[in-house]
C-alpha cells in the first residue's frame, strides 16, 4: 500500500509553480505508469500539461491540480503537520487521490480515472485544455482544501477594474490640472454601502480590492488611476454588475474581467457538509461529470509560508476518497 504521507512529501519536494509543473508532471505520470496504468499527458503549453490517467473508465474521475503558488517552501514533518509549499493546496490532495485511487485499481475496481491539471492558480489553461479530452467519467470528485467536508456549494468570482481619469499638471500649479487618483480613493469605500446580494446556502456577496495604480510622478498630477476588485458571486452575475454599474455612473469607468459562476455541488450522506468562498477548476470542467467537492486540509492556510495539513486527517483522507468513489459507483 502507498504510504500517502511518503507521496506527499515527494510531490512537495518538487518545485512546481504555475508554468513550471513540467517536473511533478513527469514524476505523477512515472508513479502511474509503474503501477499500470494507462497514462495520456496532455500538452498545455511547452514542457507542461495535464495528467489523465484511465483504466476502463466510466465511473469517477478524481481531479486536482499540481501548480502553486510562489515562493516555494520545501516539505517538513514536524509532529502532526507536514508543512510545505502545496500541503493542503494541493499536493497533499494529490497524493491522497492517487493513492485512493491506486487502492482501488489494485482492489479490481477500473471505472476510476485520474485527472492532475496545470495552472488552477492562474487562468487554469490546464482544466480548459481537459475539457476537451474525451472523457466517460459520470462523476467528478475535485479536490481542494475543504477542511475534509464535502462543499455544498461554491462563490463564484467576478473580476473587475475601476479606472478613474484626469488632466495632467505640474503639482505646484495643481489648480492647472485634475486629479485622477482623489476621486478613485473617494469611490472605493462607497462599495461598503452598496446592499450585495446575499443566498441562503452560500451566504454574502464578498469584495476585496487588491490593487491600486495611479500617477507617475509624487510633482505630477494623475492624469490615470485604477484599482482592480474581486467580488465573490453567490448568485447570478448580471445584477450585480446592473449595480456596479450604476454605482460608478458619472465617476469612474468599469472594465469587466473573468467571470466564474457560483456552483452547487453534489452531496453524499456520511459527511460533514458546507460551502465553500472560494473558486475551483470545476466550472471548466463540465464533460467530466457530476461534480462533487472534498480534500483535506485548510484553506486558511493555503499560500502562506506556514502552509501545512495534518498528518492523520491526510491518510483519513485516503479512505474517504475511497468511500465516495464506491458510494457513486453504486448509484
Amino acid at each position: 500500500m502507498t504510504d500517502v504521507v511518503a507521496l506527499a512529501a515527494e510531490l512537495l519536494a518538487i518545485q512546481s509553480p504555475t508554468g513550471g509543473e513540467g517536473p511533478a508532471v513527469d514524476f505523477v505520470s512515472r508513479w502511474l505508469v509503474r503501477r499500470g496504468w494507462n497514462v495520456t499527458v496532455q500538452e498545455v503549453s511547452p514542457g507542461r500539461g495535464n495528467v489523465w490517467a484511465s483504466r476502463g473508465g466510466g465511473g469517477v474521475a478524481l481531479s486536482t491540480h499540481l501548480d502553486t503558488v510562489p515562493p516555494y517552501y520545501p516539505p517538513r514533518l514536524e509532529g502532526s503537520r507536514l508543512y510545505g509549499r502545496g500541503s493542503s493546496d494541493a499536493k497533499g490532495i494529490a497524493a491522497a487521490m492517487l493513492a485512493a485511487a491506486d487502492r482501488l485499481a489494485q482492489a479490481g475496481e477500473e471505472r476510476v480515472d485520474v485527472l492532475l491539471v496545470v495552472g488552477e492558480e492562474k487562468g487554469s489553461d490546464g482544466a480548459r485544455a481537459a475539457n476537451h479530452l474525451p472523457a466517460t467519467s459520470r462523476w467528478l470528485v475535485n479536490g481542494e482544501p475543504t477542511e475534509s467536508k464535502l462543499a455544498s456549494g461554491a462563490k463564484g468570482s467576478l473580476r473587475v477594474t475601476v479606472r478613474t481619469r484626469g488632466r495632467e499638471a505640474h503639482s505646484a500649479y495643481a489648480h492647472l490640472g485634475k486629479s485622477a487618483i482623489e476621486p478613485l480613493i473617494a469611490l472605493l469605500p462607497t462599495l461598503g454601502e452598496l446592499p450585495l446580494p446575499s443566498d441562503d446556502t452560500l451566504g454574502d456577496t464578498t469584495y476585496n480590492i487588491g490593487v491600486i495604480r495611479g500617477g507617475t510622478e509624487a510633482n505630477i498630477v494623475p492624469a490615470h488611476a485604477e484599482a482592480e476588485v474581486m467580488f465573490r458571486l453567490v448568485g447570478d452575475v448580471e445584477p450585480l454588475k446592473a449595480q456596479l454599474t450604476q454605482w460608478a455612473a458619472g465617476k469612474a469607468e468599469l472594465e469587466w474581467g473573468s467571470t466564474i459562476p457560483a456552483q452547487r455541488f453534489h452531496t453524499i450522506d456520511g459527511f460533514d457538509v458546507a460551502p465553500v468562498a472560494y473558486t475551483s477548476d470545476i466550472p471548466l470542467l463540465g464533460r467530466w461529470g457530476t461534480p462533487l467537492l472534498f480534500g483535506p486540509g485548510s484553506i486558511h492556510v493555503a499560500h502562506t509560508p506556514d502552509e501545512y495539513v495534518h498528518v492523520d486527517e491526510l491518510r483519513a483522507s485516503v479512505d474517504a476518497y475511497e468511500r465516495i468513489v464506491r458510494t457513486l459507483l453504486a448509484t
